[in-house]
């Protein structure tokens, strides 16, 4: 018995005993940060002798089965005064068939890849992301900034790359950058010294023209202690009334008061690449409006987001973030370019339609809203890929600023139009449901 078996295995034997433990109900496993497992019922349960006796004839199987995975009874049972607070307080997904059976997974890192924020109502929020680095992420973000810019818009730029970061290097010359980035304002936030750093903390760009795009760094002008700030970065913080508040709680809180700021008209975010823990908050707890996925046609790509969409359905939350994704079909190459595109066209679609999409029988045709799917060669469909063409003026970040100091407008067009024409169209749609 591996960790992979242990909740398959655990979800069998409590469909086989549902009958027994019934009266119990609600039950939460608890998975912890060894991943051990525990049951955690209501103090109420043992007044009912007959199904606590049978949750300890449970609790002796899976100890039986899972072996250094649980522990023995008396250990594996944990009596709780009030269950539905504690239920209502943690991130929980239900196993399949097994209604108000809980599943709590405790894990070392406070990021949770388990639940998902809902939309904001204010300006929208943008994250690029991607898998796997050095893909131009970055690069496209600051075109889509400088584009939606030209349109008159008013752009905040928010760094959350925070262990790789960049964007202000590339959209901003040195003697324009703030004293301050987000990193310090983490750090400072939890000595309640935050307000010290946010007056500084951002810059608007020169690149600008029509519109206005301003700058979020994840560090000032003068970095200073950088590696010791972003040892701490990922604190929850405890008020004075001993109220503990997670990092993602307080990153929240930041953004929502550069919004309140600055009153922009949308908030792109530069995303750490990987499944990490900035990661994680910048996809599901940022209530961000859509998630890029930048994609090139590899197995690097496809495994790691199956990893993620199949770790998104186990825990139900596919149908809250399925449709805030969409495909970005990274740096396209010159030579067959079109073979390319279908193959990476391909690949998202099998992708999607096996972890995501609504399954459709053969011949059905399902009512307007009833089902979520697409066919393959759907273009407003999130698994087909926004086009972004290699180009080598803009395949290295550092010469960014000075490539777009002195741009074609039809180059950014011919290079990002897909990506960025698309961008626009939905700020209109969200700016028409405001």
């Amino acid at each position: 018995m591996t960790f992979d078996a242990v909740i398959p295995e655990l979800a069998k034997l409590m469909r086989e005993k549902r009958a027994e433990i019934e009266p119990l109900l609600p039950v939460v496993i608890n998975r912890d940060l060894n991943g051990r497992i525990r049951f955690v019922v209501s103090e109420a349960a043992t007044e009912s002798a007959g199904a606590f006796s049978a949750l300890k004839r449970v609790a002796e199987e899976v100890h039986k089965d899972l072996g250094p995975h649980s522990f023995p009874v008396p250990q594996a049972i944990l009596l709780e005064p009030d269950i539905e607070a504690m239920i209502g307080s943690e991130t929980t997904y239900v196993i399949p068939d097994l209604e108000r059976v809980y599943v709590i997974d405790r894990m070392a890192t406070e990021g949770s890849w388990s639940s998902i924020t809902s939309q904001t109502e204010g300006a929208p929020r943008i994250v690029f992301f991607a898998v796997k680095g050095g893909v131009g992420r970055s690069t496209a973000l600051a075109a889509t900034a400088w584009t939606l810019a030209e349109a008159g818009k008013r752009v905040l730029v928010v760094d959350l790359d925070l262990e790789s970061p960049g964007i202000s290097t590339s959209m901003l010359p040195m003697d324009r950058r703030p004293a301050y980035g987000v990193v310090d304002w983490l750090v400072e936030d939890l000595v309640d010294n935050g307000e010290a750093v946010v007056q500084s903390m951002t810059s608007s760009s020169p690149l600008s023209r029509n519109g206005e795009i301003l700058i979020v760094p994840s560090h000032g002008r003068d970095p200073g202690e950088y590696i010791s700030k972003l040892g701490r970065v990922w604190m929850p913080k405890v008020d004075s009334a001993g109220i503990r508040e997670r990092w993602s709680g307080r990153l929240n809180r930041l953004l929502d008061s550069l919004e309140r700021r600055w009153l922009p008209d949308v908030i792109l975010v530069d995303s750490r690449s990987g499944i990490d823990e900035v990661s994680s908050v910048c996809l599901t707890e940022i209530s961000a409006s859509m998630i890029l996925l930048f994609a090139v046609d590899g197995d690097q790509t496809w495994s790691g987001y199956r990893i993620l969409f199949e770790h998104w359905r186990r825990t139900n939350i596919v149908t809250d973030i399925r449709d805030r994704l969409q495909v970005v079909g990274a740096v396209i190459p010159e030579v067959r370019a079109e073979e390319y595109f279908a193959s990476l066209r391909e690949n998202s679609w099998d992708l999607f339609s096996r972890e995501l999409y609504d399954e459709v029988p053969a011949g059905a045709i399902p009512a307007e809203g009833e089902e979520w799917s697409f066919d393959e060669d759907d273009s407003s469909a999130p698994h087909f890929p926004w086009a972004i063409r290699w180009h080598r003026g803009f395949a290295a970040l550092q010469s960014l600023y000075g490539r777009l100091e002195r741009i074609d407008p039809v180059e950014i067009q011919s290079i990002f139009g897909s990506m960025t024409e698309n961008i626009a169209s939905f700020l209109e749609g969200a700016r028409g449901r405001l």
